[in-house]
Formats: C-alpha cells, sequence, structure tokens
C-alpha cells in the first residue's frame, strides 16, 4: 500500500527519510546484501550490529510496494523483538489474536495464538510499505550502508574457480566483497547465473492481492476463507483456492487468496478475475466491491519448502524468497526470511572471525546450510505432503466439513500449520509435530 494511504502510523526509523549517499565506481565491504526486503535488512542489521561493514543494494526507492498479505505472525514478532522492534500498541501496531477460519459451517471458527514459551500469543499487521522501510531504516541506524535506485545486473566472478566476488549494476558499478548475500527474491538473477536453478518438483503458489475500505478493516482477528464461492456459500460452484482478509486498521483491508501448483487449476487461472468473483459474492455489509477497491489487483509467486540451493557456496549465501523459503503449509515467508537472515549473519560473523578465505571460514559459512536445515527440514518436508493432499478436492472437502468441527484435531492442526511450537516439546500436540517432522520422508 502506497505511504498515502496507509491507516496506521507506526514509530521507528524509515529507510524513505534518510539520507542515502550515491555510490561510487567501485566500493568494498566485508559483506554485500542484494535486496532490501525482510530478509535482506534484517541480514545487514544482524550483521552490521557485530561490527561488519555492509553493503545493502535495493533496486527500488522507499516506501516501495510488495505483494503480500501484511499478517505478522508470532514467529514474525518475535524476530522482529530480536531486532529490537518496539510493537507495542503504544508505538501504533495493531494487534490480531488469532485466526478465524471460514469452512465448513455458517460461524467461523476462531482459534486464538497459542500461549507458548518460544513464541509471543499475539500477530501484528502491517502493510509491506511501511514494514520494508522500517526493517531498512533499522540496518540504516545499526550502520549498514543502503544505496536504494541500484538493480544488480550480475554477479563478479572468479575467472579460475568460480568463486562470486561481488556484484556489477546496471550502470556498470561494482561492489565487492568476500561474502555476497542474495535476498533478490523468487527469480533471484544472482543465484540464476551462477546455475543455482529452481527445484521444480518443490511446491510453488501464487497471491494476488488488494486493498479495500471494510468494516472488517477494524478487527482483531485475521481470516482465512478454505472455500471460495461464485454464488451462496453452499448454493453455489466452489473456486479454485483459497482467501484471506487482514485488518490493516482504520478501516483498510488487505484482500486476497492463494492458489498452490497442487491444484488442476494452477496456471489455467485469471487469477484476478478469480478474486472479483469471489468478493462480489460476499455479504454486502462486508464492502468487498470494486467501488471500495483502493489499489490495482497485484500478484507474485510463492517459491516454497526450500526451492534452491545449495543455501551457501563459493561465496554466495541466500536468504529468503531467492531460496524459495516460504512455508507450504500457510503461505508464510516473511518469519523464515528473517530466522535465515540471522541464521546467517550468525554464520558469517564466525567466518570473519577465523578470516574470510581460510578453510575455516568455509566450515563456517557451512553452517548454515545445517542451520536452516535442523530448524525447518523435516517440517518442510511434510509440508510438501500436505501440499499434495489440499490439492485434491476430495480430500479438502473431508478436512473442511469433518476436520474443522473436532476442537482438539484442529488445536493441532492449528499449531502445525502455523508452525507454533514449543522447543523442547511443551505439550502433546508439540510432541505429534515434532515426530510427524522427523518422520517425513525426502522430497
Amino acid at each position: 500500500m502506497s505511504e498515502a494511504s496507509r491507516p496506521l502510523t507506526i514509530a521507528g526509523p524509515r529507510a524513505s527519510t534518510m539520507t542515502v549517499n550515491d555510490p561510487q565506481a567501485t566500493q568494498d565491504a566485508d559483506v554485500v546484501v542484494v535486496g532490501a526486503g525482510p530478509g535482506g535488512s534484517s541480514t545487514a542489521t544482524f550483521l552490521a550490529r557485530q561490527g561488519l561493514d555492509v553493503l545493502l543494494l535495493e533496486k527500488s526507492g522507499f516506501p516501495r510496494e510488495k505483494v503480500c498479505g501484511d499478517g505478522l505472525t508470532p514467529r514474525t514478532v518475535r524476530m522482529m523483538s530480536r531486532l529490537g522492534i518496539d510493537v507495542s500498541p503504544s508505538s501504533g501496531w495493531l494487534r490480531n489474536k488469532g485466526l478465524r477460519i471460514h469452512g465448513g459451517r455458517v460461524e467461523p471458527f476462531e482459534m486464538p495464538w497459542p500461549e507458548l514459551t518460544d513464541f509471543p500469543d499475539f500477530g501484528l499487521v502491517c502493510s509491506r510499505s511501511v514494514f520494508d522501510d522500517l526493517l531498512a531504516g533499522v540496518a540504516v541506524e545499526a550502520g549498514a550502508r543502503l544505496h536504494t535506485g541500484v538493480r544488480v545486473k550480475a554477479p563478479i566472478t572468479d575467472e579460475r574457480n568460480g568463486r562470486v566476488l561481488g556484484v556489477i549494476d546496471s550502470q556498470g558499478r561494482e561492489y565487492r566483497a568476500p561474502i555476497v548475500v542474495a535476498c533478490d527474491g523468487v527469480s533471484s538473477r544472482l543465484a540464476e547465473a551462477i546455475g543455482r536453478a529452481r527445484m521444480t518438483k518443490r511446491p510453488m503458489g501464487v497471491a494476488v492481492r488488494s486493498y479495500y475500505t471494510s468494516p472488517k478493516g477494524d478487527m482483531d482477528w485475521i481470516e482465512s476463507y478454505l472455500q471460495l464461492w461464485d454464488g451462496k456459500p453452499g448454493e453455489s460452484n466452489l473456486l479454485p483456492g483459497y482467501g484471506w482478509v487482514f485488518g490493516l486498521g482504520g478501516g483498510i483491508a488487505n484482500v486476497g487468496l492463494g492458489m498452490l501448483d497442487s491444484s488442476s487449476a494452477f496456471g489455467k487461472t485469471d487469477y484476478r478475475q478469480l478474486m472479483r468473483t469471489w468478493l462480489d459474492n460476499t455479504p454486502e455489509e462486508w464492502e468487498f466491491r470494486e467501488t471500495n477497491r483502493l489499489e490495482p489487483i497485484r500478484g507474485a509467486a510463492l517459491p516454497m519448502a526450500i526451492n534452491r540451493g545449495p543455501l551457501y557456496a563459493d561465496g554466495l549465501m541466500l536468504v529468503g524468497d531467492s531460496a524459495g523459503m516460504t512455508n507450504p503449509f500457510n503461505g508464510e515467508g516473511i518469519s523464515y526470511a528473517m530466522e535465515a537472515a540471522e541464521m546467517a549473519a550468525r554464520a558469517i560473523v564466525d567466518a570473519h572471525a577465523r578470516g574470510f578465505g581460510t578453510a575455516g571460514a568455509e566450515l563456517a559459512l557451512e553452517s548454515y546450510i545445517s542451520q536452516v536445515k535442523q530448524a525447518w527440514g523435516g517440517y518442510y518436508r511434510l509440508g510438501t505432503i500436505f501440499v499434495k493432499l489440499i490439492g485434491r478436492p476430495e480430500i479438502m472437502h473431508v478436512c473442511v466439513n469433518y476436520g474443522l468441527p473436532r476442537k482438539r484435531l484442529m488445536n493441532l492442526v492449528h499449531k502445525l500449520l502455523a508452525h507454533l511450537t514449543d522447543e523442547p516439546a511443551h505439550d502433546a500436540n508439540d510432541r505429534i509435530i515434532a515426530l510427524l517432522s522427523r518422520l517425513a520422508p525426502p522430497t
């Protein structure tokens, strides 16, 4: 959402208000980070706070548009706290209680965020135009050197061994460092340029969204719609995909829908028209009509389950969408990009202490791969199985109509889908999810 139309005023630094010097013809640093989304800015912040010289390159200016649901789950809130961001209501943040699910009956099911040791019991909402601007501002305050309007064209590699030595932008300017961190999104020009292609067997999703004025803009739940109808619910045709509504405050809601490539309709659907059809048949009092839409309907791909690798090799590290880190269970990508940023920074700081270019430093950098695998490997393998199952309409029908009404089962499913469990396990649900993750077969 554009800065002018954002509904909440949130305290904190903004990259858009900071003076950024134009880059010189050549710059050197300890680390070059390409892309100032949540993963890139978080990586830069964690590194700069450990005293490393970091160049953070972003192709756009701030604030800038990103297609996202704008919902920040407890996993993201935890990472914001680790970055030192004040997430209190007094700083302008709008909290939500949990997930409200529509499907299978007239009344929705409400599932509060679980009370855990490892995570807070609340989520937040914030448009990406504000959130990314804030995170980049935090990085600059930490000491990172941010340059906007820098469109990275290609990696600079050592002709002898292929090691990445930096990047070059569209104007021919070079930015060199012993380590480059690619946070350049689903297409990841850097990863593609050195042969790290996307693994097509890993799941992929697509999402479209826009903003509407609506009474739902001020609700304290985030809503998920497991069944989309082209008319009256239960008396019309089911549409492919799932929908969401996140209230941003000030009477404005982020509304969108997503679809997984396990659906037979994936790639054969006009997603924007699909969204209009669904919203045109929602209750009038929700006001999700074309006259209340504030911006165009925009779309983006959702790369899932770590669909590109290796995560580190030859001086190039992948974080966030460049590595396909979106959760296949729920389409959440922000928290995983930020968590990976912390893991990446931990490995890089260790490598810096051992001496970039030494065998010990390479071992430290490779630890990033094992950190990510240990944190999410089994869970993501389980997610790929889940994606295949819910792509079949008959299975989705059984889940919605017979699974949702069973409270104990849904408490387990809620924790599983939201990836909110304590470690070590706090209760039986945590133990079941941990066991399932360990037993999930390779994908």
